[in-house]
């Protein structure tokens, strides 16, 4: 993705199933979850950024010791300051000594990119919710975005709850963690009954509780996207996934380990396993492992229609997923008929490239698809003229293969730190370098990018630096439809006006003089804000209707292209039901399609249209 744009969270739960004294021996350190924790929080730091949090819980510790231990930190290289710390903490002990910080049985590892609230240590999962009881200590960290927390802090607030954020991280936990110390006291309150104290009822409590229970009870009025985890005080934990598998969770289980990420390759490189091995967690389905060590995937809430997130599968996720790399490489194949109409059948004077690094597995998609058709050709051609060609002829028709270049190589040492707007866009537009002599005057250059939002980086560096190598043409191939609408369910794209296509179609609007549809679409949306949620409707599909895909990919050409640009310039978007032939079990669409998986999508999408045309700056969640 060319525009950088801040997304996703992931998350990382490790039980151990052996006593601590087990993975000494066999892998000679007590610290092996730790080491295994923090390879998964690396190898998903691309899914976050601004922060990183480690909790742990050690299992029947002692009254008087310490058994919940967390590190979080918002630094810039915040994983590997977090485990800085802990690792400190344990060497600066003496070795004799019995309770070790962070030598836990369950641990939970997070990274975070800030899509609400503040970037500062407080927003950092996991969040903690203490309490003097085992059983009633929580803590809570996911991959999520709910889209109704003004209605979640109402509901906590007519609980008789004082919560002191509205940000739904701690929502979420408050949520759960009410109907925790719901639960807690109505066990105590029959084990009281049965002539149990106080003391001997604390352990027949962790037995009794029921997670599955507390979980349908805490989600019933969420509206979002959600990998939910959490760690109970006693040694009880769960990962809890939204019944529209918008947000992705996997796992994994052996004798001496239950392992859940967010990625499915972690799993299998940190534990060095199969792909087979290791599950997805349904939809409305949660794992939970109880202190025993007895595990459960249990129904909590009704699925409904898998809307599983594309977006994971284009660009978020690590490619090196065996489904996903084959996926992007559809992607690449299924583009390559539109590139070849663009390019008039011309792929002599053609080169093909890609950016950015994300971009390079769609890439191999086209150029396969490329060599494919070149060969068909030379093939059609040797058929027709049958024994007319020459030896010289032949060869040169076999010889034929796609022109492949880097073009563009970023420079990563390179900060735009200049404030002023003039000189930053000075700045920007030597953010990547180019390949001197690599393209002809004659060229058409094809770039392969796997998705493009706002088009500014495109606009202000990309291009204008490829313009440098004087092609003809460039052609900018976008591996992703659209993207025409916010998402509300973890990714930061929350303004109608950071969308290029957007602002594609108001330009085509004003320019045919259907001013007055944007001022019916405002009013409109007006009044589905006073419906309930259920019944709204995405009223901004009307700002596109008038329009074809290919004519505003069009306009969208026609924006890049900046007068100094002296190369013409055209975008090509994948279509739609492209997409859905290379993703077909991720169909979750809704910021292409504007067909979105829950009611809190549609006021989303209507809201963030009423501040567009307000001006407003503010998110529409």
């Amino acid at each position: 993705m060319s525009d950088k744009i801040k997304h996703e969270c992931g998350i990382a739960l490790i039980r151990l199933l052996k006593p601590l004294e087990f993975y000494q021996k066999k892998y000679g350190t007590k610290s092996f979850g730790i080491n295994k924790m923090y390879l998964m929080m690396e190898k998903q730091h691309n899914r976050g950024q601004d922060g990183a949090g480690f909790a742990t819980v050690k299992i029947n510790a002692k009254p008087g010791q310490k058994y919940i231990y967390r590190e979080r930190s918002s630094a810039k290289q915040p994983i590997q300051e977090v485990f800085s710390r802990v690792n400190e903490k344990i060497i600066n002990l003496d070795k004799n000594e019995e309770n070790i910080p962070f030598h836990g049985e369950l641990l939970l590892g997070h990274v975070r990119y800030g899509t609400f609230g503040q970037n500062n240590i407080e927003s950092v999962h996991p969040f903690l919710r203490q309490n003097n009881w085992t059983h009633r200590n929580l803590i809570v960290a996911g991959n999520f975005n709910m889209t109704n927390n003004e209605e979640l802090f109402e509901n906590l607030v007519k609980l008789g709850q004082h919560p002191k954020s509205k940000v739904d991280s701690v929502t979420v936990m408050e949520k759960i963690g009410h109907f925790l110390d719901d639960a807690v006291h109505k066990i105590y309150r029959d084990l009281k009954k049965e002539g149990y104290t106080k003391k001997e009822a604390s352990p027949l409590i962790e037995k009794r509780l029921k997670i599955s229970k507390i979980l349908k009870k805490a989600s019933k009025d969420w509206d979002g996207g959600y990998a939910m985890v959490g760690l109970l005080g006693h040694g009880d934990a769960f990962v809890l996934r939204d019944p529209n598998a918008i947000r992705p969770a996997y796992y994994f289980k052996n004798e001496e380990v239950v392992v859940v990420a967010s990625e499915r390759p972690v799993i299998q490189t940190v534990f060095n396993t199969s792909f087979e091995s290791i599950q997805e967690l349904e939809a409305g389905h949660s794992i939970v492992i109880k202190k025993s060590g007895k595990v459960a995937v249990l129904p909590i809430l009704e699925k409904k229609e898998r809307r599983a997130c594309s977006f994971e599968r284009i660009y978020f996720s690590r490619g090196s997923d065996k489904e996903i790399y084959f996926e992007r490489k559809k992607l690449g194949e299924l583009i390559f008929p539109e590139i070849v109409k663009a390019l008039n059948g011309d792929l002599i004077n053609t080169v093909f490239s890609y950016i950015p690094n994300t971009a390079e597995t769609s890439f191999f998609g086209v150029v396969q698809q490329a060599q494919k058709h070149i060969t068909d050709q030379s093939v059609k051609q040797v058929m027709e003229s049958k024994n007319a060609l020459s030896n010289d002829t032949l060869k040169k028709l076999f010889s034929l293969k796609p022109r492949i270049e880097k073009v563009a190589i970023k420079d990563a040492k390179l900060r735009t730190f200049i404030a002023d707007d003039a000189n930053r866009d000075e700045l920007v537009a030597h953010v990547y370098d180019i390949t001197y002599g690599s393209i002809k005057k004659t060229d058409t250059l094809v770039i392969i990018d796997d998705s493009i939002v706002r088009g500014t980086t495109l606009q202000k560096s990309i291009l204008k630096i490829l313009d440098r190598l004087s092609p003809k043409k460039v052609i900018v191939v976008s591996s992703a439809p659209q993207i025409r609408y916010p998402d509300c369910y973890g990714i930061d794209m929350a303004k109608m006006e950071d969308f290029i296509a957007f602002r594609a179609a108001i330009n085509l609007l004003k320019n045919q003089g259907k001013e007055g549809l944007i001022k019916k679409v405002y009013q409109d949306c007006l009044k589905e804000l006073k419906l309930p949620a259920y019944k709204m409707k995405n009223r901004v599909c009307q700002i596109y209707s008038d329009f074809t895909d290919e004519e505003i990919s069009g306009q969208i050409s026609t924006m890049l292209k900046e007068k100094d640009i002296k190369a013409e310039i055209q975008v090509i978007f994948q279509p739609v039901k492209n997409l859905h032939k290379a993703c077909p079990k991720n169909l979750g669409d809704w910021y292409f399609t504007g067909n979105y998986p829950t009611p809190g999508g549609n006021k989303v999408v209507n809201q963030a249209f009423i501040n567009y045309f307000k001006g407003s700056g503010k998110r529409a969640y």
